[in-house]
């Protein structure tokens, strides 16, 4: 006689369960097929295929990453790993415009895919150009078909990027050198249209001033999508408001009355209904306040009974710190001394050599560097008040060395470094000289007399052998907290994906659920719902839920280990096998015991389960089709 077959596949017992901001319930959770059949006391653990105990810990939905740029790691490895081990089941794709929903586009002489991600990511072109080799879809249709055949690890649900649908309407030259015509306009709506019925959550836009393209012949223009007027943002979010579709775009940074102008889109007081709208970014940036303030107001109005927008800022629950390898650094694309440099590839030393080494790039350099560091002038005033143009403050006291080839550099910030080189030049003993810096020093560094000299030598002699990092927004957790808890602004921004050398936010879910934890209950039911099913309302797909019928897409966090769990001190620089390229990551081990996808256990004591990426766990979520 044959065993009877379980009824549960798997059983998770006597967790604390928070689902949809309610309070929590202790109590067990019953899996069969992939999907929740049973919620309750003390269910019987004889009818179960695997048992996980589970007292003391935290049940939830898993955890959405609203804005992702996986568009290209999903090529290579489909389980996404790093987002996974942190509790993330449900990842946003093709965010600030670009992905790969067209294919590769390469035209003969441009090849889209890496011109546009190699300087907005900060991939390597070799990676980029690999990847682009392997496409065979060229359709927005053929892409969706695609998803569905990779073995996924979290689900994916993804944006139609506007510069490859620009560049598709246009072709590549034409998409950065001019505005469409009435026909091509036309056909951007229509394949909008079409896409949003496939089951793409909506479109995305991008108006940051760090986004350049990286091939040589147009290494001095922004991606396709920054030279659309608003005219027609406004044609094409129109078909979105139409369909119910969601718009992710970024603010034009530098202009409050086009920011204001161009998110009254969401309003139906002028517009007859509203247009669902999330915006990257509401950051602490600390040297200027008064973004942070013009963020928040406008939220506040466009949410407004009079206004009525549909209006969802995105909150970063982190510290904003970047790293840089030598000068290449998503935050020298604001300034245009600092973007020269980031216009040469990545490989290439010998370029910026030459740039380090040109007189009149020297002096523009310095003007740059020292601006607003002395005298009376309204530069200086700006930046007394924490009022300037740029994100980068260019604070020696706020870069921090990571990597050095001269050991005693690691962990040291400029400002120390420049003042010990003033040193052994003078003849000054200082602590653990060694021969080889001594040597450097006397080499490279003895023109040195003022801060800008000391950055632009630094940079010279150790190029990318030279990692350091600084921290230009949300430096302050209180006021962190309060941003990740306004209602009117959304967590779950984590870049995960990106900028393979510069960001390491793969954990940004969990340090939002840390900050709100300082609450109570309460406040984690409330954070847990925002970062599961507020955000699979927004996005118009299924998930974010515990209930009988749902996926069981469910993660176990333990409070103990999450209260202690320091984000920052727990960044490495590892070796991806899958790019041969080294990244960024985190390792949030002991915080999250168990992540499960569809049923499937995907990461369980501090590991990552054989299958993952072997099979699939995940399912592109369509949407509004589930």
């Amino acid at each position: 006689m044959s065993e009877q077959t379980p009824a549960y596949d798997t059983l998770i017992q006597g967790a604390k369960v928070f689902n949809e901001g309610k309070a929590p319930i202790i109590e067990d959770v019953a899996i069969k097929d992939g999907q929740i059949i049973e919620r309750g006391a003390k269910l019987d653990s004889t009818k179960a295929a695997t048992v996980i105990n589970a007292e003391g810990q935290w049940l939830m939905p898993g955890l959405f990453d609203i804005h992702t740029h996986y568009d290209l790691e999903l090529e290579v490895a489909p389980g996404l790993p790093e987002s996974i081990r942190h509790g993330t089941t449900s990842v946003v794709i093709a965010n600030c415009s670009l992905g790969l929903a067209f294919g590769n586009q390469r035209d003969g002489r441009n090849d889209p895919i890496v011109d546009c991600f190699a300087r907005v990511e900060n991939l390597p072109k070799s990676i980029l150009k690999s990847c682009a080799d392997k496409v065979d879809w060229e359709t927005p249709e053929e892409y969706l078909n695609h998803l569905d055949t990779l073995k996924l690890g979290p689900n994916v649900a993804t944006l139609l990027p506007h510069s490859m649908l620009r560049i598709d309407a246009m072709g590549f030259e034409d998409s950065i050198s001019r505005d469409p015509s009435a026909s091509e306009l036309s056909a951007m709506k229509n394949t909008l249209a079409e896409a949003v019925d496939l089951g793409y959550v909506g479109m995305s836009t991008d108006a940051l001033p760090f986004h350049y393209l990286a091939s040589a012949a147009h290494c001095d223009k922004t991606i396709p999508t920054q030279f659309a007027k608003y005219e027609e943002i406004k044609e094409l979010t129109s078909v979105l408001r139409e369909k119910d579709a969601l718009w992710q775009a970024t603010p034009p940074k530098d202009s409050a009355i086009g920011t204001l102008k161009t998110f009254m889109l969401s309003s139906a007081f002028f517009h007859g209904k509203p247009l669902k709208t999330t915006v990257v970014a509401a950051l602490d940036v600390f040297n200027n306040f008064k973004i942070l303030k013009l963020g928040r107001l406008l939220s506040r109005g466009l949410n407004s009974k009079l206004l009525k927008g549909d209006f969802h800022l995105q909150a970063l629950g982190a510290p904003f710190k970047t790293w840089s390898d030598g000068a290449v650094t998503p935050l020298a694309e604001e300034i245009p001394e600092l973007r020269r440099l980031n216009e040469t590839d990545l490989e290439d030393k010998e370029s910026r050599l030459k740039i380090l080494n040109d007189p009149e790039y020297i002096k523009t350099f310095k003007e740059m560097w020292l601006k607003g560091k002395s005298g009376f002038n309204v530069a200086r005033l700006k930046r007394i008040i924490n009022m300037e143009d740029y994100a980068f403050n260019r604070s020696m006291e706020d870069m921090f060395v990571e990597r050095c080839p001269i050991e005693y550099w690691q962990g040291k910030d400029f400002q120390q470094l420049f003042e010990r080189v003033l040193d052994i030049k003078r003849g000054v003993e200082v602590a653990s000289l060694s021969d080889e810096e001594a040597s450097i020093v006397a080499r490279d560094f003895f023109w040195v007399s003022d801060e800008a000299d000391f950055v632009l030598q630094t940079l010279r002699t150790f190029d990318l052998e030279l990692s350091w990092c600084t921290t230009t927004a949300n430096r302050d957790p209180k006021t962190t907290r309060d941003l990740i808890m306004d209602p009117l602004l959304m967590p779950g921004f984590n870049d995960s994906g990106a900028h393979l050398n510069n960001m390491a936010f793969y954990d940004v879910n969990l340090r939002c659920l840390q900050l709100a934890s300082q609450g109570g209950d309460t406040d984690v039911s409330y954070m847990v719902k925002r970062l599961s099913k507020d955000a699979a309302d927004l996005f118009g797909v299924e998930g974010g839920s515990i209930n009988i019928g749902d996926k069981a897409d469910l993660i176990l966090i333990d409070p103990k280990a999450l209260s202690s769990y320091d984000g920052e001190a727990n960044i490495q620089r590892v070796l991806r096998d899958e790019y041969q390229h080294h990244q960024l990551v985190n390792r949030s081990d002991d915080v999250v015991p168990l992540v499960m996808v569809g049923g499937h256990i995907a990461w369980q004591d501090n590991k990552h389960s054989e299958a993952l990426g072997q099979i699939p766990m995940g399912r592109l979520l369509r949407a509004n089709k589930g």
